[in-house]
């Protein structure tokens, strides 16, 4: 008896601990802190660069991952949507997006990510981890930052234009880029890619005469490659291509405005220094260098990267691999397809072994991977050269479009690599099911409750008339 009773009494326990559980989660399923949580997640991961595709994804899952399958997402480059609750029930919230996160500040994002895909933190200290993401300080000096800008950029100038005296320019350059960008002014931060796009213009095209600095617009190339809208492009095209138009195509003006507006700086520097039109086409290198420069350089754009950004310690050998992967990618699309679509070789070996990287415990997110790769494959810079050809020079309009195909082949290349990184390591998935809720009102007297009320009638027919007959023969 007693056995019985121990046993009744930790049934009891377990079933009291079990609606305890279970009161918890509905509690938390319920919370209205979810939907704001959910919400500075999709801004946080916008701020960052990602696609609205792949924001609309994550989100999902992390809603579901909470329990809730009734929550809705809308993601617009600047404008995020949540809607919590169904049909009349339902609740709209509305964010502004205008940040941009450096590389640090991506890394803790996505860390918080991760765990919130398994929902294993609270949906009010995910919001307190929110807050102090975007408030993180740098964890480099302005002094360390300036100089990782001018290492990028050095080792960009290797790549594009290989000669010594570009690379020595190009330092000198991205210093003094470095140190501009530090000033915190968005008022500045509008017109400083025309003003650095103008100071470095006139600086090369006065020492282009005097110096084998090689061809000049590549060269310009190297100082204004954290300007260069190559990401945004990049993902306008993806985005596109996924059926996002609206942010598709307005990335996508975005990126041409911007290229447009480093291009004026450029004719403006141009003019003011009296450069013939002839000047804008482009040039040959004055000299080879050896073979392992091309190396060299894409070591100090990696270290240029982690320095500037702030990346984490632990993410520098992931953006090497990826820098390294991109780089033979091009060199081999390069011998087989030309220089033109060089990049779709280059992105298609690229993608999977950031996704990869990405899925690893212990690696990095995409986006730090990601966005180096873009800069080094040029998308961006390819565009700006032939803009800047096209306007200052009479035969550019040609090279023009084929920098447009150059951005198709990357962006192309993305999502091949995507979709078969996905096919292999989580299966086909089907599009989602097309299905509207009727509101609460319309299902309970519309036009589907008819058989309803017809078969209500029926019934109380049929007892008023032999109701009566059955009771009394009863």
């Amino acid at each position: 008896m007693a056995g019985e009773r121990a046993g009744e009494r930790s049934a009891g326990e377990r079933a009291t601990a079990d609606r305890a559980a279970t009161d918890r989660a509905a509690q938390r399923m319920n919370d209205p802190l979810l939907g704001r949580f959910l919400l500075g997640l999709a801004e946080g991961m916008n701020a960052a660069a990602e696609s609205v595709d792949q924001i609309r994804s994550d989100m999902t899952r992390v809603a579901r991952a909470y329990g809730r399958d009734d929550i809705d997402f809308v993601v617009l480059p600047t404008v995020i949507l949540v809607e919590t609750g169904s049909g009349e029930a339902g609740r709209v919230a509305i964010r502004s997006v205008n940040a941009s996160f450096r590389f640090d500040q991506i890394a803790a994002l996505y860390r918080l990510l991760g765990e919130a895909k398994e929902a294993a933190v609270d949906p009010a200290d995910g919001i307190d981890r929110l807050n102090e993401i975007g408030r993180m300080r740098p964890k480099r000096g302005w002094f360390v930052r300036t100089f990782g800008h001018a290492v990028l950029t050095a080792g960009l100038a290797l790549l594009l234009t290989p000669t010594w005296e570009g690379a020595l320019v190009a330092f000198v350059l991205g210093a003094l880029i470095g140190v501009a960008k530090l000033v915190p002014s968005p008022t500045l931060q509008l017109v400083f890619p025309v003003f650095a796009a103008f100071v470095c213009g006139v600086a090369v095209f006065l020492l282009a005469p005097h110096f084998p600095l090689g061809d000049p617009l590549r060269l310009l190339i190297a100082p204004l490659a954290t300007f260069l809208p190559g990401g945004v492009l990049t993902t306008a095209v993806m985005e596109l291509a996924a059926g996002q138009m609206i942010a598709g195509a307005s990335r996508l003006v975005m990126g041409m405005v911007q290229l447009g507006l480093l291009a004026f700086g450029i004719l403006a520097a141009g003019t003011v220094v009296g450069v013939a039109d002839s000047s804008y086409a482009p040039l040959a290198s004055a000299e080879s260098l050896p073979w392992w420069v091309g190396w060299l350089a894409l070591l100090l754009f990696a270290i240029g990267n982690y320095l500037h950004f702030s990346a984490p310690g632990s993410t520098f050998a992931w953006v090497l691999l990826a820098l390294v992967v991109a780089y033979l990618g091009q060199l081999v699309g390069t011998a087989l397809l030309g220089a033109t679509v060089s990049g779709f070789i280059g992105a298609l070996a690229m993608t999977p072994v950031v996704l990869w990287i990405a899925s690893l415990p212990k690696g990095a997110p995409a986006q730090l991977t990601f966005l180096p790769a873009y800069w080094l494959l040029v998308p961006g810079a390819a565009g700006l050269v032939a803009l800047t050809e096209a306007v200052g020079a009479s035969e550019g309009f040609d090279d023009f479009a084929l920098a447009l195909v150059s951005i198709m082949s990357i962006a192309l290349g993305v999502l091949i690599g995507t979709a078969l990184y996905r096919a292999v390591h989580h299966g086909a998935e089907e599009l989602a099911a097309f299905h509207i809720e009727k509101p609460i009102a319309a299902v309970a007297g519309g036009a589907g409750s008819v058989w309803s009320r017809l078969r209500a009638g029926l019934g109380a027919g049929f007892r008023s008339r032999f109701g009566s007959g059955l009771r009394r023969r009863g």
